[in-house]
């Protein structure tokens, strides 16, 4: 069974009361819900627990860690930020979702900024598939609509992607690649733009199987970490330098 830790910086949930509304356990308890009744065995983490929750230990059991962040991004250690970079490039799988994507981890993984537009509005999303046969995008149809979503707008600094799942258009005109994958080392990462704190996104059955299929594309493959450094020959050489 796949074992992912939800981690989340649960500010917004405790400092503001209509946040509160939306999500009054936390975005985190949200989101390990619809995992573990999609048969994950999830555990969550915090920003305010003792390394962040991400223990050595923590990380180690974790196949695929899911990642929510937004008002505390420099608040992360950057020793727990290369723990995570570390385990990500030995194989365990990362989803980033919404504005994760200037969280740290995922600046260090791209080597950019990370930087894109943004309008908080309230304004429609569509979001279009634009790899249908991709596991991602399995059990949904051409888009998903969003009555309400935080806008965030093309360009965004981030390298080109190894598949652009989605690509979102709001309802002020702007378009943005909302569900991309890439491949750091041997770990799977999916960055996936829904989910501001203040709509009830997550709660949206189709939203979460997109998230229940990131964190299953993302879970490692079960094999021997590769060795560098120097190799012995496998075979006799026979050379001729210096004859």
């Amino acid at each position: 069974m796949t074992r992912v830790t939800v981690w989340n910086e649960y500010r917004h949930e405790r400092q503001e009361e209509r946040i509160r509304q939306v999500y009054p356990n936390g975005i985190h308890v949200q989101l390990a819900s619809f995992l573990s009744a999609a048969g994950l065995d999830t555990r969550t983490a915090t920003l305010d627990e003792p390394e962040h929750g991400l223990t050595e230990e923590v990380l180690n059991k974790t196949d695929v860690l899911v990642w929510w962040g937004h008002v505390a991004h420099q608040e992360v250690s950057d020793e727990v930020v290369n723990r995570i970079h570390k385990r990500v490039l030995e194989g365990m799988g990362l989803v980033v979702l919404h504005s994760g994507h200037m969280s740290k981890i995922f600046i260090k993984l791209m080597g950019t900024s990370c930087d894109l537009k943004w309008r908080e509005a309230g304004e429609k999303e569509r979001l279009w598939v634009m790899e249908p046969s991709h596991p991602i995008a399995a059990g949904i149809g051409e888009y998903i609509d969003l009555e309400q979503e935080e806008m965030y707008g093309a360009h965004f600094d981030v390298p080109a992607p190894e598949s652009l799942i989605f690509v979102g258009w709001f309802e002020g005109g702007n378009v943005f690649p909302s569900g991309s994958t890439y491949r750091r080392g041997s770990g799977n990462i999916f960055y996936f733009q829904p989910g501001h704190e203040s709509y009830p996104t997550y709660y949206n059955k189709e939203i979460q199987q997109v998230i229940i299929n990131g964190v299953n594309w993302c879970a490692p493959v079960k094999r021997d970490v590769p060795v560098y450094g120097h190799s012995e020959a496998l075979e006799p050489i026979r050379s001729t330098v210096g004859v």
